[in-house]
């Protein structure tokens, strides 16, 4: 629940594509990774954080109360946006068809763990009582294209992604008013 979340969200899922899409489809496990799908280098299988947005139905309002008689505000919850893109060194003949390969093995991968958590999680999200839901984000051709904003790079084939919920802590901590003046009442009931 640091400020770390993102970045512990993303590298769990890069090393679930890692495990699971090496050797096959993908022979190297560096062939995998985050980037921008313009920026794709090397990589066979490119995971692109595209969105971030707060959550609603998630959102906290009450303040934590702490040991020390403190109480810390509470955390931001949000949900990550992800475009999985698969990119072949094969021939035209079989590039497409390598492509279809890597995206329905990956779309395989996050099918059967659409929940990540425990060991399954890296940074400070491991081992945790935290669970990172996985789900489709079904996007229309112009939705796609909006985020596939990139000049001179033509689109390629891709799936989007809902991962979350995250919590970013908040380091802000507010100290209850002392108590100066107590006042006891004791009513008097006659029957």
């Amino acid at each position: 629940m640091s400020y770390t979340a993102i970045a512990d969200v993303s590298q769990s899922l890069t090393k679930l594509f890692r495990n699971t899409l090496s050797p096959e489809p993908i022979k190297k496990k560096e062939n995998i990774g985050l980037c921008s799908p313009a920026e794709k280098g090397d990589f066979q299988l490119s995971l692109y954080l595209y969105n971030i947005e707060e959550s609603g139905e998630f959102r906290q309002n009450i303040m934590i109360e702490m040991n020390d008689g403190s109480q810390k505000y509470p955390p931001k919850v949000f949900y990550l946006y992800y475009l999985l893109t698969a990119y072949s060194t094969a021939d035209i003949k079989s590039k497409a068809l390598d492509e279809h390969k890597i995206l329905g093995k990956a779309i395989q991968i996050l099918h059967d763990n659409q929940i990540l958590s425990g060991s399954m999680l890296e940074g400070q999200l491991r081992n945790t009582d935290q669970e990172i839901r996985i789900e489709t984000k079904n996007l229309s051709y112009d939705e796609m294209m909006r985020i596939w904003h990139f000049n001179d790079i033509p689109y390629s084939l891709s799936v989007a992604y809902k991962v979350g919920p995250i919590y970013i802590e908040s380091t802000k901590f507010k100290k209850p008013p002392r108590v100066i003046k107590s006042s006891i009442k004791i009513l008097r009931s006659d029957k």
